[in-house]
């Protein structure tokens, strides 16, 4: 937990300086939505690949070695935006290696959980881990990030290569159950990625997960792939308001985390579900009409906690369902649909928002979204009737 927190500050401090500094090196909508696609683009690519390696190597050494090497890159470009040799291709560039770590470190640390507590317990260890995910790396560290930005465009990076350095010595001190194959065990990867999709493929609540994350990620992904845009100009907040949207949203993840239990044990996670998604298509709707903050401020405070609810609802059925042995695999086949459905939306938003504004994403996402909630809503049954994983949430 004490490493999962302190790597939220330092995603947290990338989460408002990242978009800022592409920003700051382009104006055009294209390359903007560009820098989040190569951000979302390396799980498609690696993906699978990392969830083999995660059920067949030392999980530990995984993150150690993957989160070191992120340190190292994001300090270079600390340094290289300090002797002002950043142009924009190295930005964009840097952003795919930092997204290709990402896939290897958070596949792997979402193993870690399951080895550690009890299934009765993952709900709750989820919902502490998500509460200092919301309230450090939403909440407190992106309003920082962007203060930081203000301060020197490089220091922001600086700052977030050494927190990550600590991040790696806290999680090297973790003690793991054994985990590894053992050499007569092996097999092609090829075969491990197969037999991954296989699984996901017959169990129907992870399925419906899976397939609904998927195409809720085009939406999501092409309206949020010009959100630095959005609040800079069409809402008028400026680099400071931009980091505030994100902060919003944190506090509605927090109502989102004191109020998880209370709604698990009153509502079906199927019914749950639906209202997610009702909320998320409204979000869509509510941001292409409006222009005034007063207005949107209020709209990202409801879809954190939408967001925080789906999230845990998500990654606890997965955990409960999903052996040990497949828990790599499996959570990189769902990796495949969150950003697999990404990429595919920052390529449409950015092509929409340089041909129509930049709230023309944002109508996509909403008839999009709003089409799908009618096909899906009864394939949510698969979840609601799924007793073994009722919620457990104390």
């Amino acid at each position: 937990m004490a490493s999962s927190w302190t790597s939220s500050v330092a995603d947290g401090i990338a989460l408002a300086a990242g978009p800022l500094l592409v920003a700051s090196k382009t104006d055009q909508e294209f390359l903007v939505a560009l820098a989040a696609l190569l951000q979302w683009a390396p799980p498609l690519v690696f993906g699978l690949w990392a969830g083999a390696l995660t059920d067949r190597l030392d999980r530990r050494l995984i993150i150690v070695t993957v989160d070191s090497l992120r340190a190292v890159v994001v300090v270079l470009l600390a340094v290289a935006i300090a002797v002002d040799s950043a142009p924009i291709a190295l930005v964009l560039v840097t952003m795919f290696l930092l997204g290709t770590a990402e896939v290897f470190a958070d596949n792997t640390a979402s193993t870690l959980l399951p080895m550690l507590v009890d299934r009765d317990d993952l709900a709750i260890g989820n919902a502490r881990l998500m509460t200092g995910f919301v309230t450090i790396n939403q909440l407190v560290a992106p309003p920082i990030g962007a203060f930081l930005f203000t301060v020197g465009q490089a220091v922001p990076f600086a700052t977030q290569g050494l927190i990550g350095v600590l991040a790696v010595v806290l999680i090297s001190r973790l003690r793991l159950p054994a985990h590894r194959r053992s050499p007569d065990e092996a097999t092609p990867v090829w075969h491990d990625i197969v037999e991954g999709f296989r699984w996901v493929w017959h169990h129907a609540a992870v399925r419906t997960l899976v397939l609904t994350i998927l195409i809720f990620n085009v939406t999501f992904g092409a309206a949020w792939s010009v959100l630095v845009l959005y609040a800079t100009e069409h809402l008028g907040l400026g680099s400071i308001g931009f980091g505030l949207i994100t902060s919003v949203g944190a506090l509605g993840s927090l109502l989102g985390t004191v109020s998880y239990g209370w709604l698990s044990r009153r509502i079906s996670l199927g019914n749950l579900m639906r209202i997610g998604l009702i909320i998320e298509t409204i979000t869509h709707l509510v941001l292409a009409l409006t222009t005034s903050p007063y207005v949107a401020l209020p709209v990202f405070f409801v879809f954190g906690a939408h967001a925080f609810i789906w999230g845990t609802t998500s990654i606890t059925i997965r955990q409960r369902a999903v052996p040990s042995e497949l828990q790599g695999r499996v959570n990189a086949v769902n990796l495949m649909g969150v950003f697999g459905g990404l990429v595919v939306g920052a390529a449409i938003g950015g092509v929409l928002a340089q041909h129509w504004g930049v709230t023309a994403p944002f109508w996509f996402a909403f008839v999009g979204s709003a089409l799908f909630v009618v096909l899906i809503w009864g394939q949510l049954s698969h979840i609601a009737h799924d007793e073994d994983l009722s919620p457990a949430v104390s």
